[in-house]
């Protein structure tokens, strides 16, 4: 068994950008978990802050669920406003060092969306905080992390070197994706990553319906 830890801005991020690969995660035998970096509390008009912590909160764990993931973290960072910093890489680099994992999913650094990117840099700060011999109030045994992929939300990657074949989950993957019904309000997201996958399936020519990744580091993935 190995371990995969994905990192995601908001909820249904980590099911838009690789829910196909976290379905073959755990189908391998391999232990999955995600840290939400905030809980979405801004997606909607006619909810609350709070009410939509709540709503987004019970959805992702829905969608976990159907996934198949173990655990979940929901950091709360304020949606919207995600910063980097020095707490922020504290808490990620803890529970990388908690976690150990061999695979890291990253947001890429070249999306739109703020909170995206500042996701990014705090993922791959944690990382090189996880693996140096400092920073003891985030647990005494150094862990690095052997793999790091970089996933595409909203803006697609401009460079890809990886790609996985998500063809025999695809409907998993979009049954994860309909359980994020707050979301689903505003945009049809569902429709918006079957066509992105299946359009990544027909120019990579790896398969019907793909992910695609850029590799920050590699070691082993499957």
């Amino acid at each position: 068994m190995r371990k995969v830890l994905v990192l995601a801005p908001h909820p249904d991020d980590d099911v838009i950008g690789c829910g196909g690969s976290i379905l073959k995660h755990v189908q391998s035998g391999n232990m999955v978990s995600v840290v939400y970096l905030t809980s979405g509390d801004i997606g909607s008009l006619t909810h609350s802050s709070d009410q939509m912590t709540t709503i987004r909160e019970a959805e992702a764990a829905k969608a976990a669920k159907l996934l198949g993931i173990t655990q979940t973290y929901f950091l709360r960072n304020p949606d919207g406003c995600l910063s980097f910093t020095r707490e922020n890489i504290v808490r990620i680099t803890t529970l990388l060092r908690e976690f150990r994992p061999d695979v890291v999913y990253i947001p890429h650094r070249y999306d739109e969306h703020r909170d995206h990117r500042v996701t990014c840099d705090l993922a791959v700060e944690s990382c090189l905080w996880s693996g140096s011999p400092r920073a003891q109030e985030c647990g005494c045994q150094p862990w690095s992390v052997g793999t790091i992929l970089c996933y595409e939300v909203g803006t697609p990657l401009r460079e890809v070197n990886y790609v996985e074949d998500i063809s025999a989950v695809i409907k998993e993957k979009l049954a994860a994706m309909a359980t994020h019904e707050s979301q689903l309000v505003y945009l049809q997201y569902t429709e918006a990553i079957e066509h992105l996958n299946r359009l990544r399936g027909i120019t990579t020519g790896m398969g019907t319906y793909c992910e695609c990744f850029q590799v920050l580091k590699v070691a082993e993935i499957f």
